[in-house]
Formats: C-alpha cells, structure tokens, sequence
C-alpha cells in the first residue's frame, strides 16, 4: 500500500484491521489520515536524495514511506513493537530505510545518525508527550540537524513560536528560537488523524542556525538565568534571580543594571537578546566571586 494510500481513514483502517492493531493512547498513537497534512508536512521538509532523515514515532509508516520516495535515506524510530509488522509492510521494499525498535528518549540521537555525509533533517508527527523535550534535544549542536518539521499538538507549535509579552512565551519559546528559526506552517484538524485526538494540531518548521542569534558567555548559565526567569512568572527579573540561583537582591539588581534590563520587568517580556545580555552579567559576577573566594582561600 502507498503512502497515499494510508493516508486516508480508510486505508489506515485496514491496516489496523490486518495487523489487529488498536492504537496505545499510553504512547499518544494518532496516525495520520490525510494526504494535504502529508503534502504540507513533505513541502515544508524540501527532501532531496542527498539528506538523512531521522523519524521518530514511524506507527504504521505512512510518512516514513512517503519520506523514502524523496530522501536518500530514512531513520524510522518505532517504540512499540506490535506496529512493527505493518511498518515492514510499508517500508519493508525500500532498502534506503532503516527501522530502530526503541524508546527516541533513550537512544543515542548521534549514532542513529550515523556517518551520514548529507545534510541531515528531522520529520515526524511526534507524541504529544515527548514531543518538547526531543525538539530540545534535537536542536543541540553536535547532532547537526539542519532542518525539522514537526507535527505537534497546536499549543506547543504557539509556544515554540511565541514571541515575547505573550501568554505562550516560556522557556520552550527562548529554547528553540535560541538555535532556530521557527515557523508556523499549518493548522491541522483532528480529523487529519486515526483516532482524532480531542485538541488541533500544527506543522511546524525549525531552520536551525549556525550558531545562536545571540552569543552567550556560557550557554548553561543563559539557560539556568531564562529557567530562573520564568520559574514563577509573577516574580521580577531581580527576585527570580536572587530566589533562583541564589544570590543577594543586590547583586541580582546589579546584573540587571549591568545587562540594560530594569530589574522590575517580569521574565516574559525578555528578548532573547536581554536574556543573554542579563546571562553574561550573571557570569561574570559568579566568576569574580568564585575568584574572590579563591583568593581568600590561598591568603
């Protein structure tokens, strides 16, 4: 059966009834049903016979095939086993595709990659339940993706695109716009999947960058200082940084002063810029005080 042709309640349906497959709500199972979200989903990803894809939550192999057609290889990541059969049937005739049994959340990202000299992209209508924490991880440098496009529930698309002094801004927000470019392809409905979950969905497209819109001193502590930021989004930038790391009121108000950030913003309306401004600040003050320590240590 073609890609096109599991791309429709029907086709999916009977394969589900051939296999005898019920999908695992434990494990957010939707497969996708419609052939506009699958066209939407391929033109965003711009495949060519020179990339690697990596796909994680592969279900029944409706995209994985699909992605064989166009990519010079395929990385098909599957959790559960029992969808196994119906996935070979799939893909089991495309010999530029490689299927991986195993929890995406515990592999090892880089050599599911393997050696691939072609640029490397993410495509996957991922569940729900992992979907933030593998963006996260799949944006860190040394994996080297270059493109992601990514199905996800519709309120994580608005948090990964939200903009600063929205209700969406957070921390998943600063984390992908940190190291991407991220844009907002489409709705989907809930009926583009089998069974519908009870929210709509979002194509979403992540260009990564060749390094960080803004630089930062030391990367661990812009992100210790943005989850600091937003940990209680009632607080000020100077009491969350003086609760969060911890460090007196005054020299959290003083790293304020010294990245341009007045210390009574709140840490949702924070630019990315801000925030490495205020990160940089931060470091620098916990490195003269560690040196200070040093120095009493040796006198």
């Amino acid at each position: 059966m073609s890609s096109d042709d599991l791309a429709t309640p029907a086709g999916a349906a009977r394969v589900l009834r051939a296999f005898g497959i019920r999908p695992r709500k434990r494990w957010g199972q939707h497969f996708l049903v419609s052939r506009r979200a699958l066209d939407q989903i391929l033109a965003a990803a711009d495949l060519t016979d020179q990339d690697t894809v990596l796909e994680i939550g592969a279900g029944l192999g409706t995209l994985t095939a699909a992605l064989a057609e166009r990519a010079g290889r395929v990385i098909a990541v599957e959790i559960d086993r029992a969808l196994l059969p119906a996935l070979q049937a799939a893909v089991g005739s495309c010999p530029n595709v490689q299927t991986i049994i195993d929890d995406a959340m515990t592999i090892d990202l880089a050599a599911a990659f393997g050696a691939s000299p072609g640029p490397r992209k993410f495509v996957a209508n991922l569940p729900y339940n992992v979907a933030s924490a593998l963006i996260v991880a799949l944006l860190e440098p040394p994996l080297g993706v270059q493109r992601m496009v990514v199905t996800v529930q519709r309120e994580v698309a608005g948090r990964l695109s939200a903009r600063p002094g929205t209700k969406d801004y957070g921390i998943l927000s600063v984390a992908a716009q940190f190291r991407a470019e991220v844009a907002v392809v489409d709705t989907l409905p809930a009926s583009a999947f089998m069974p519908p979950p009870e929210v709509e969905s979002a194509v979403v497209r992540l260009e990564t960058r060749e390094r960080p819109v803004c630089p930062v001193l030391d990367e661990g502590m812009f992100f210790r200082v943005v989850r600091a930021a937003f940990s209680q989004r009632r607080k000020t930038v100077r009491n969350a940084l003086a609760g969060g790391f911890p460090m007196p009121a005054s020299d959290a108000e003083a790293a304020c002063l010294q990245a341009g950030v007045a210390p009574g913003r709140r840490g949702e309306t924070l630019h990315l810029v801000e925030f490495a401004a205020l990160a940089d600040a931060v470091t620098k003050m916990v490195g003269q005080r560690n040196a200070g320590v040093a120095q009493e240590g040796v006198s």
